[in-house]
């Protein structure tokens, strides 16, 4: 396996941290799809209680270049607000990429809201070079993820709150 290409995101949102942990983290695989169902048709548990080492398949809509992912869920603390998981099948790079592992953390803000960090670890197959190119459309797709659940939220102050 050649050396794993790591990219760290940091964002911001005026929705206090615990609301959204719930909503994106713990509540994402019932809410997501019923935000983005042009993108996410659901999201099953198939493995496991949704604790670590359950895998979850997030199933694409049809039309999707893409018709499924799979991860397993590595660490989930609600406490301290932080989320591990590894991609392990599927996704628009499987040709390229043993797996994607991303570590999430979310914090209060000074201003009432949240901010976090969204670290992703990329490790490529051997002799694959990686560019932040390819990387890109799924960051985005990421973010418009948590758009549409900020906007929500934002939306719906009694939801999750």
């Amino acid at each position: 396996m050649s050396a794993p290409v790591t990219f760290t995101e940091d964002f911001s949102s005026p929705i206090p941290a615990p609301r959204m942990f719930k909503a994106l983290i713990l509540d994402g695989d019932n809410l997501i799809p019923k935000l983005m169902p042009q993108a996410v048709k659901s999201v099953e548990l198939t493995h496991g209680d949704g604790g670590p080492g359950s895998i979850k398949q997030m199933n694409f809509a049809e039309g999707s270049q893409m018709k499924y992912i799979k991860h397993r869920v590595d660490a989930l603390d609600k406490e301290k607000m932080t989320y591990s998981y590894t991609m392990v099948e599927g996704g628009e790079l499987a040709s390229k990429i043993e797996s994607i592992t991303y570590d999430v953390k979310m914090e209060a803000s000074p201003d009432g809201g949240c901010k976090g960090t969204n670290v992703s670890k990329y490790h490529p197959k051997l002799g694959v070079v990686i560019n932040e190119e390819e990387i890109k459309a799924g960051k985005e797709k990421a973010a418009a993820v948590f758009k549409a659940v900020e906007a929500y939220l934002l939306a719906n102050p009694e939801a999750y709150a």
